[in-house]
């Protein structure tokens, strides 16, 4: 009669087992506390890729390049490839629940003899994704900030003040990863709040004061091209004004890989991280389409708004026409703490990924170190920001770098997306025996294809420039960062990166080559920290 009782208990204790069972079998202990549901790894990625970031700093280049029909019905089309992406995803992160990210994806679904190499290349254009991704925010936040200063002042806007705003932003972004760590797990709950509950209302508050609304064909069917005189619709055709309209869609919904990088904290990881990538871009879809919405059915004169109105910044223009000033300055308020959280939290990944890859050699193992009193890789957190500082500085002399700096986060993240899903497809009978439980099936391959298909796609428009004429002030520069970034990952491997580099080299394999218990907490760290100050005596006396 007594039994019914400790079955529960086994059960609960099974499933924490299968976790850390599985875990292991990547070669990793479990060190993070897994007590995060299914609903928690959603709200990570769904606040991270917050839809109101990336629509209110990059709505006037969409009303620009294609125009209310390009915006609508872009966003609809972008939803549905990028669904098909996180599909792609969630298959991989079902098979392989690790926080590695997608360079450690890429390491595990190769060959052996490719392993390393695709772990390198992959690295390398997530590292530049993400610094940019930190950089687009960021710099959108000081914009925002600058723009809505002129509201009720006499303050005038210059790149210089811009800059120096943003630095300011990046600065508080610093100084909180690294001294707030215990903070971080609350401001994500608050985060949470005002990307749904907050942004829901002011969508809501926008449509209900707006003195008239515009027509669903205004919305869903007019096209304008803003992009110079002539503008690309006339030098190429609509077509290329609608595609590289599509960014502002596709640059909104990336960072839903943070469900994976949670997994080790996740409970039945194998199910519940998929589930989140996938929830995460079906909501953050529908919900940023009620606000693209809400924002062109408000918008009272396209003319004025579109070039920026009396603020240089379409949305607050709308806002303004809408609430008034005092009530613009008020809801672009609520805007720019979530583009904050949203900042926050992006440099928090950011400084994780690079901690990782200096872990496992990508970069120089001196951003290898955890501060012991606040336990936060502090080296990588201010090489994440000084890094999106740099990215930044080209927008002194260009009046395109924003746009630049979005079009390199959403191709550096996609192409690391893209590599992990293209091995899966081409060694697709490796890959297929070791799936977890969500799994595709016969749709595994088609999905995979149109993903790396779509991911090809965007890396060639993205690139392309987007105001006429071309010159120093308006060129693209995005194909320069990415080149740069293809050019040195893969001429660096040739040259010398093929010699030590083996990809990610696991805790359990590393304290048995050190001959250390990892099971003993403090034993490996201290390991690694006598091996790496004996190696200087070695090379002293070769």
């Amino acid at each position: 009669m007594a039994e019914p009782e400790p079955t529960l208990e086994r059960h609960v204790s099974t499933v924490e087992e299968r976790d850390e069972e599985e875990l292991g079998h990547f070669g990793y202990k479990q060190e993070l506390r897994r007590d995060w549901g299914l609903a928690h790894n959603f709200g990570i990625s769904f606040s991270i890729i917050s839809v109101i970031t990336g629509i209110t700093t990059l709505f006037g280049y969409g009303l620009n390049t294609g125009g209310p029909g390009v915006m609508s019905v872009g966003w609809i089309v972008v939803s549905v490839f990028t669904m098909f992406i996180a599909l792609s995803m969630a298959e991989i992160v079902s098979a392989i629940p690790t926080a590695g990210g997608p360079y450690y994806w890429a390491a595990l679904l190769a060959p052996p003899k490719h392993s390393a190499f695709a772990s390198w290349i992959t690295g390398w254009f997530n590292l530049l994704g993400q610094v940019a991704v930190t950089t687009g925010i960021s710099f959108g936040l000081a914009g925002l900030i600058s723009t809505t200063a002129t509201v009720k002042s006499s303050y005038t806007p210059t790149p210089g003040k811009t800059i120096g705003i943003y630095a300011a932003v990046l600065i508080s972004h610093g100084i909180v990863n690294t001294f707030g760590v215990r903070v971080l797990r609350y401001l994500n709950n608050t985060s949470i709040f005002l990307h749904s509950a907050g942004v829901t209302a002011l969508a809501i508050a926008v449509l209900a004061k707006a003195p008239t609304h515009q027509s669903a064909k205004f919305v869903f069917a007019t096209f304008y091209d803003g992009t110079g005189d002539p503008g690309w619709s006339v030098r190429a055709s609509p077509a290329y004004v609608a595609c590289c309209g599509a960014l502002m869609s596709q640059y909104t919904l990336t960072g839903f890989d943070a469900s994976a990088h949670l997994s080790e904290e996740t409970r039945k990881a194998s199910w519940s991280a998929p589930i989140g990538v996938i929830s995460s871009v079906g909501f953050s879809s529908l919900f940023g389409f009620f606000v693209i919405l809400s924002f062109l059915f408000s918008i009272q004169d396209f003319t004025f708004t579109a070039s920026g109105g009396d603020f240089g910044q379409p949305v607050l223009q709308i806002f303004a026409d809408a609430c008034g000033d005092d009530g613009a300055v008020v809801l672009m308020s609520l805007v720019m703490i979530c583009v904050w959280h949203c900042g926050l939290f992006s440099m928090t990944s950011n400084s994780r990924m690079m901690f990782a890859f200096s872990r496992d050699g990508g970069i120089p193992n001196f951003f290898h170190k955890v501060d012991d009193k606040f336990r936060s890789p502090i080296r990588t957190i201010w090489l994440a920001a000084f890094l999106a500082f740099c990215l930044a500085l080209p927008s002194l002399g260009s009046s395109v770098a924003f746009g630049a700096a979005t079009s390199i986060a959403t191709i550096g993240l996609y192409i690391s997306y893209g590599i992990p899903i293209l091995i899966g497809l081409i060694y697709a009978r490796e890959f297929n025996p070791r799936k977890g439980p969500f799994n595709l099936g016969m749709l595994s391959r088609p999905i995979a294809f149109i993903s790396v298909a779509w991911i090809c796609f965007i890396s060639i428009i993205f690139c392309l420039p987007t105001v006429n004429p071309v010159s120093s002030q308006t060129l693209n520069y995005t194909v320069v960062a990415v080149g740069i970034i293809a050019i040195f990952s893969l001429t660096s491997w040739v040259l010398w990166a093929h010699r030590w580099f083996v990809g990610p080299i696991t805790e359990l394999e590393e304290a048995a080559a050190l001959g250390v218990d990892i099971t003993v907490p403090g034993e490996l760290e201290k390991a690694e920290a006598a091996m790496n100050t004996t190696a200087p005596e070695k090379n002293v006396s070769d």
